[in-house]
């Protein structure tokens, strides 16, 4: 009987139902008009790029791209007033631009990023934003000395439920986080005809580096430790990197774990759930498109209603937009290096520790030892 009223009274208290709040979850919202944007790099991410920034209504002048056509192609269908380059550093020269969109791969940008802070030119990076912890570092810094802010477009921050997620626990809205548990189920085929198929570490790399960046935003003030990681080959998978990945993240009285399993053919899903000593935030639907976020503390469970935007493409609008508001407020942006250089120290020690099988400790990866696939699996 005791049991059984325990029961009733822990169902009572479920039942319980809040106005979820409304947080801050868009975009910011410039006060004066756009400045000059220049996009070097009109690849095919580009898109969603250009895209954003028309609907915000931002001012792009420049595209540059060592293939001519491309950046006609990008000009003509979203900004045609704008000037075309195959020479970046004809781009960097114009005095008008202020801002510049870095949107190449990261061998690029290494080169590509000092150059253009060197010219006094605000700075966003593309994602992955270094391949060495140090030359991160190192852009940060050139940064601050040339009086200019730098920015890396982790879109996946202003994802709409991510970023709900990410104002609820700087909000306090849960307390301290002391555990985050992210998953997604999908499948990532497609790369068997692309040059990603090249890329071993591509599920732990280059797509999981959303998620290590999140995991940092909801873990705020508190360092990984350490990270161990295992990548392996899907039964009947087609595509040469392996496709399903797992991590565990230890911090002092915190865990956290990712799962990646990029082979799902039926039933793609994607899940987040977040614990704080104050309450917890759960999420799950489509891949990159929850729809909603529900909010459970001791007054109850408050669902909020279906969130606006989509990653794509408002989180590309998000990223640009966090960069201009801190211009425009002579502040860092929220996406700064070395806020980004948290997650990326977990994602390399990630790949490394799928490498060797062992635990590494988080900032031991200085580089992230990517190699190259050669094979299809069998």
């Amino acid at each position: 009987m005791a049991k059984q009223k325990s029961g009733q009274g822990l169902k009572a208290k479920a039942a319980k139902t809040w106005t979820a709040p409304k947080l801050a979850y868009q975009p910011a919202v410039l006060r004066r008009p756009c400045p000059p944007i220049g996009l070097i790099g009109c690849g095919g991410i580009s898109a969603a790029h250009l895209t954003a920034y028309q609907a915000a209504g931002y001012n792009v002048v420049a595209l540059c791209d060592l293939i001519a056509a491309r950046a006609e192609e990008r000009r003509a269908t979203y900004f045609p007033h704008a000037t075309t380059y195959t020479d970046y550093r004809e781009l960097l020269a114009r005095p008008d631009i202020a801002v510049v969109d870095i949107a190449t791969h990261p061998q690029e940008r290494q080169e590509l990023i000092p150059a253009a802070l060197r010219a006094g030119k605000h700075v966003l990076s593309q994602k992955p934003f270094v391949l060495d912890l140090g030359r991160g570092r190192q852009f940060a810094d050139l940064a601050k000395k040339q009086g200019v802010k730098l920015a890396v477009n982790q879109n996946g921050r202003w994802a709409p439920y991510f970023s709900y997620m990410r104002q609820a626990v700087q909000q306090g809205l849960i307390g301290e986080t002391m555990a985050v548990h992210l998953a997604c189920h999908w499948d990532h085929e497609w790369i068997k005809k692309a040059p990603f198929n090249r890329v071993h570490h591509i599920v732990l790399y280059d797509f999981a580096i959303h998620w290590f960046d999140m995991l940092a935003c909801l873990m705020p003030g508190k360092t990984a430790r350490r990270v161990t990681a295992s990548l392996v080959s899907a039964p009947g998978q087609t595509a040469r990197p392996p496709l399903l990945g797992q991590v565990l993240v230890e911090y002092d009285a915190a865990q956290a774990t990712l799962a990646f399993d990029a082979c799902t053919r039926f039933g793609p899903l994607e899940t987040a759930h977040v614990v704080g000593t104050a309450g917890s935030l759960h999420a799950a639907g489509p891949l990159c498109a929850i729809p909603t976020v529900t909010l459970t503390t001791k007054r109850g469970v408050a669902t909020t209603p279906q969130l606006a935007g989509q990653w794509f493409t408002t989180g590309f609008h998000g990223a640009m937009a966090e960069l201009l508001a801190s211009i425009e407020q002579d502040r860092q942006p929220l996406n700064n290096p070395h806020d980004n250089l948290r997650g990326l120290a977990m994602c390399f020690a990630a790949v490394a520790s799928a490498e060797s099988g062992q635990p590494v400790d988080v900032g031991q990866a200085r580089k992230v030892p990517l190699k190259t696939c050669t094979v299809a699996p069998k």
